[in-house]
């Protein structure tokens, strides 16, 4: 049986990596604001990394209830799941509006170039 206590560790570990990832996250929006994508594309990369540590953690909890251990949850393990489930929610959202970042700048350069 997980105790409470490896329980609520590995609730600290997914907050942060998520947390990790979310200001990856952030960081590449700015940069991808102020048209570095090659910058952002990287800080992506990075979130991403830090999403599967997350993930990993969450994984190994999953296959010891799987396996029929009992797990008892706690508020750090509600919090750790909610932090990753909104950081990747997050991801998807940021690198949306990435690709309209991207897009955006192309077209200014292509209406820029027809007023020439």
């Amino acid at each position: 049986m997980a105790t409470k206590e490896e329980i609520s560790m590995a609730g600290f570990e997914i907050v942060a990596y998520a947390g990790d990832a979310k200001t990856a996250l952030i960081q590449a929006l700015n940069s991808a604001q102020n048209g570095k994508f090659d910058e952002a594309q990287n800080l992506i990369k990075k979130a991403n990394e830090s999403l599967v540590e997350a993930h990993n953690v969450q994984t190994k909890l999953m296959s010891k209830e799987a396996n029929g251990e009992e797990m008892e949850t706690t508020f750090i393990m509600s919090h750790g799941q909610d932090t990753l489930m909104t950081t990747m929610l997050l991801k998807d959202i940021i690198s949306y509006f990435i690709d309209l970042y991207q897009k955006n700048l192309e077209l200014q350069k292509e209406i820029a170039d027809l007023k020439r």
